[in-house]
């Protein structure tokens, strides 16, 4: 059905467009008297063998949505209704931002996937706050919080934006995510050499540590990171005491996209998700649960665009999953899939 009628007429619209029409969709689908509740027992599934418990929090199943879907919590509430088992919201920062100008999502057909240089946009960590303290939160849903820096913010001062953030929405979400890895806000990614990230880090845990329950915080790395400067993730993880990683973010590579090198110069700049990064993605996993000896819980993300990706991830080493791209072109029956899979497994 998603593929005879829904992505047929959703792809007529520019990928950001689509985005907000879906969504407004599936609000007032799920508001239907009958049909509501009709979609939501279509899209979700419950089984004891799904339920994970992951740096002290209990998931109702493994695969989450990730960071980018919902920058401002506005979809959350209705996100449980496809069965997702957590959701991560952001990534936000301290001061709402525009991001960057339009357009800046694009589809890339041939290769399943997307090009994203969307810049952080966000109304800012307050209003983020402000909305998961009032609406209505699925049962048994884990929320993550997805963290930045403005734009503006030099990289001496990042610190700074990470730790507001995470004070503003400490009450509001399960765990954190620091986001050091998004190619798209300028000089973001020299966050992730060894100094600076120790010095953040280090940072946040203390301010962490102030609180009588002290949150968990992930790491959310690049694909693009040499097995040296993965060796340095695994460290700075281990020694600051972080409670995870989430592997990948989108990569800047595009020597194997099969779409027209003429198209991909129009585009310009950008992290590309989807098919093209299911493979290092899982490498990356791969990489750190076995020099790590397992002991770093991993989310594993990127390019899952079918139920085998996912398995493969899970067995890579990753304990959780996150999709995103993969709903664009697979459909929201992908979340289903995946843990009837697993349930059968």
């Amino acid at each position: 059905l998603y593929d005879l009628l829904i992505k047929p007429i959703v792809f007529r619209f520019s990928p950001e467009r689509a985005h907000h029409l879906t969504m407004s969709a599936w609000y007032m689908a799920l508001r239907v008297p009958i049909l509501g509740g009709v979609l939501s027992r279509f899209f979700t599934i419950k089984h004891p063998s799904l339920h994970r418990k992951v740096f002290g929090l209990t998931f109702g199943n493994p695969v989450g949505l990730a960071a980018g879907f919902d920058k401002d919590g506005k979809y959350y509430p209705d996100l449980g209704g496809l069965g997702f088992g957590f959701v991560e919201v952001g990534t936000v920062t301290p001061i709402p931002q525009d991001g960057n100008p339009q357009p800046r999502l694009f589809r890339l057909l041939p290769d399943e996937a997307i090009i994203n240089r969307m810049g952080f946009n966000n109304q800012g960590a307050e209003a983020l706050a402000e909305r998961l303290r009032t609406q209505p939160r699925p049962k048994g849903m884990i929320i993550g919080g997805n963290i930045g820096k403005n734009k503006v913010t030099a990289n001496e001062d990042a610190t700074s934006d990470y730790v507001k953030c995470f004070e503003i929405l400490f009450d509001v979400v399960d765990y954190f995510a620091v986001n050091i890895s998004s190619p798209n806000t300028p000089g973001l990614r020299d966050l992730q050499e060894k100094e600076p990230l120790l010095e953040l880090l280090h940072q946040l845990q203390m301010q962490n540590r102030k609180h009588t329950k002290p949150k968990p915080i992930l790491l959310k790395i690049a694909p693009d990171l040499t097995d040296s400067q993965l060796d340095d993730i695994i460290d700075i993880v281990q020694q600051t005491k972080l409670d995870g990683i989430i592997a990948t973010n989108t990569t800047i590579y595009r020597s194997t996209l099969q779409t027209p090198a003429d198209q991909i110069n129009q585009i310009g700049a950008g992290g590309v998700s989807g098919a093209p990064l299911t493979t290092r993605a899982t490498e990356v996993i791969r990489y750190l649960h076995t020099k790590s000896g397992g002991k770093i819980p991993i989310i594993g993300v990127g390019g899952i665009m079918t139920v085998q990706d996912a398995l493969d991830k899970i067995a890579a080493g990753a304990v959780l999953i996150q999709v995103y791209t993969g709903l664009i072109y697979t459909g929201p029956g992908l979340v289903k899939a995946i843990n009837k899979a697993l349930i059968q497994k």
